[in-house]
């Protein structure tokens, strides 16, 4: 978690090139290629943790299809998610 606890130093390596371009990048919006390369690691990790838990999500889905046989068809979820999104408070299809 940020802030909850001091920094600490890591060392990375990086091809030359790359090494260029976030250097080039972060002169061009007046940050410090630390600030640039701290801010693409956190977005990296925060994306990537979306993108697990959503992962996780699915699996946990289709264990749960497997064992009820109970699902939604795209027409029945798209008609239900249309109607919330005209303003009605519908329930969810069975």
């Amino acid at each position: 978690m940020p802030g909850s606890s001091p920094l600490q130093p890591t060392t990375i390596k990086m091809d030359p090139l790359t090494k260029a371009r976030v250097k080039h990048l972060a002169e061009a919006r007046h940050r410090s290629p630390h600030w640039m390369i701290q801010e693409a690691i956190q977005q990296y990790v925060d994306r990537e943790e979306k993108r697990e838990a959503f992962r996780q999500a699915a699996i946990r889905a289709w264990n749960e299809y497997e064992m009820t046989g109970v699902y939604i068809t795209q027409e029945a979820a798209d008609e239900w998610l249309g109607r919330l999104a005209a303003g009605e408070d519908a329930e969810p299809p069975e």
